[in-house]
């Protein structure tokens, strides 16, 4: 019987995460697994606690949305250590690529019987020579500037205050002048973001890159170009679906290694953190973490 580590983000959801975890909680300790609950202070609070139940041979499960997804994920990649993701935040996107089922019963059944599968991260180096790994994509522009926006919401949540975060960048958001480099070639671009996507969504439901596969080895990398904002507030509706995709203003190519730079100070995100500007270059680790879905 598998023995389980939770490690809880507080703040994810309000109270959600809490939520999420007690219904599963009693389903997994029913069947006879042993659970233990820790709760983080910070984002790198919750790495060191993964860390360590991961080294003890635990699985490590991530209650919460993206962020602390993400960050778990990217501590455990590389290490063999096996995570189990407990959505109870706003986006939930990788979780949503996963395929993983959002009632109690079903969820357990795959953290109790779920066979772990090798999926891809990404690591991400700044300017500053910072190196973190995350899950789910990378995303410098006006929709990181939205995910600002939306983390700082206090009266909404989920995909309306996503969708409010965006209408508030693109009001005030100018074309930047990037540079994006895939595997060695240089594609000059002037829009309104790139993203270098291991997951398919992103921005609590948005299929941003339709084509995406969390384990295929590579980095789909959506670039969408400058055009007149009405035309832009279509693309946003367009992403539901993934139609966005068809419309000229949109390039897709696909890739291992992505450095992307700006013109100008362009924020970027990487699973719900936005604290950082480019330029960033990201590289995807093949098969580095094993995750039960």
């Amino acid at each position: 019987m598998r023995q389980f580590t939770a490690v809880v983000n507080p703040t994810a959801g309000g109270s959600a995460s809490a939520a999420a975890l007690l219904g599963v909680a009693r389903l997994l300790r029913e069947a006879g697994a042993e659970l233990e609950t820790e709760y983080s202070r910070s984002l790198e609070h919750a790495k060191e606690l993964a860390l360590d139940a991961g080294g003890r041979g635990r699985v490590v499960l991530a209650v919460g949305g993206d962020g602390i997804a993400g960050g778990i994920g990217g501590a455990l990649s590389g290490t063999g250590a096996v995570l189990g993701l407990v959505p109870a935040g706003r986006g939930n996107d990788f979780a949503r690529a996963l395929e993983l089922p959002t009632e109690p019963g079903e969820l357990a059944q795959v953290l109790l019987q779920g066979e772990p599968r090798p999926v891809d991260t990404i690591e991400v180096e700044s300017a500053f020579h910072d190196r973190t790994v995350v899950l789910g994509s990378v995303y410098a522009g006006v929709d990181a500037l939205a995910n600002r926006h939306a983390n700082h919401a206090k009266l909404l949540r989920g995909a309306a205050s996503y969708y409010a975060g965006g209408l508030r960048a693109v009001t005030t958001w100018r074309p930047a002048h990037y540079r994006v480099t895939v595997d060695g070639k240089e594609h000059p671009h002037t829009g309104y973001t790139v993203v270098a996507a291991n997951s398919g969504y992103y921005g609590s439901g948005r299929l941003i890159a339709p084509d995406a596969r969390v384990d295929d080895g590579l980095l789909d990398v959506v670039m969408i170009r400058e055009a007149p904002r009405r035309l832009f507030f279509a693309l946003m509706n367009e992403l539901r679906t993934g139609a966005h995709v068809r419309r000229p203003e949109v390039t897709i190519l696909r890739g291992r290694e992505i450095r992307i730079e700006a013109d100008r100070e362009v924020p970027y995100g990487a699973d719900g953190e936005v604290e950082a500007v480019l330029p960033v270059t990201v590289r995807v680790l093949p098969g580095a973490l094993r995750v039960l879905c």
